[in-house]
């Protein structure tokens, strides 16, 4: 297959920028035959990402399996606080990264806060596998739900809860791309009838692991901050939206940090 005729067929299936795809799918095919089933994959609408096996987030090459939820660009903002308020715990911080799917934020913290201890929990077994790859030995994978399936050594020990719950409203499911819609797990992706019933469930887990003084901190759109701190009050502490950013001039998102007790 000619640059030209990849690029064409790329094109006409709707993807904006077939020049890079096109060189990011010759990388990742050994051989013709190889790179015609990735080609056709792509053009049926799987996303990039898992057609390659990889994204790179930050600069961190992540491996994503098909039908994995995958990792977004404007979860950067969401890593970025997680490795802030880890090295602000100091020496030995205790990190979990909840509903990790592949696990970009806990490998991220554990290539970039020495002595860090992380873990990660996930429920969605090719998930599970993608995540001990990305962890590269430094992060504990358990399976579970929320927070389910840590050691219990770890209660009233974790300085850091780091999530991207899913906070999709459950009724906002057809207006999400396409490749999202059709090749990642809905269970990644809906939250509810307000997308906000896995946060809820993340701060009602994370009182009995939570270290004195440690936070959670959640992503989520920007409408929910106000509903997702009222969750926060009814627990009995106080949160805060820490920061905000935008992907794409359209898709702004908040990290809510929530401090418990």
């Amino acid at each position: 297959m000619t640059d030209d005729g990849l690029v064409a067929r790329l094109r006409a299936a709707g993807c904006v920028y077939a020049e890079e795809e096109a060189a990011l799918l010759r990388e990742a095919a050994p051989d013709g035959t190889v790179l015609e089933a990735l080609v056709g994959r792509r053009c049926a609408g799987e996303p990039l990402e898992q057609v390659v096996g990889w994204v790179d987030l930050g600069g961190l090459r992540l491996r994503v399996a098909p039908g994995c939820f995958v990792p977004r660009q404007r979860t950067l903002l969401l890593v970025r606080q997680a490795v802030v308020a880890a090295r602000a715990a100091g020496p030995g911080a205790v990190v979990v990264e909840a509903y990790a799917g592949v696990a970009p934020v806990a490998a991220h913290v554990a290539g970039g806060v020495p002595g860090a201890v992380v873990h990660a929990v996930e429920r969605d077994r090719r998930a599970l596998e993608a995540a001990r790859t990305n962890g590269g030995g430094r992060v504990a994978v358990h399976p579970g739900d929320v927070l389910d399936g840590l050691p219990p050594s770890l209660a009233g020990r974790v300085d850091v809860v780091a999530a991207v719950p899913p906070y999709v409203p459950d009724g906002e499911l057809d207006l999400m791309p396409r490749e999202a819609r059709d090749h990642e797990a809905p269970e990644a992706l809906l939250g509810g009838a307000d997308g906000l019933d896995p946060f809820r469930s993340l701060v009602a887990a994370a009182e009995r692991w939570l270290a004195p003084g440690g936070v959670v901190l959640a992503e989520m759109a920007s409408g929910q901050v106000a509903t997702a701190l009222a969750a926060v009050a009814s627990v009995g502490g106080p949160g805060r939206a820490a920061t905000a950013a935008t992907e794409e001039g359209t898709a702004v998102v908040r990290v809510v940090r929530a401090e418990l007790g």
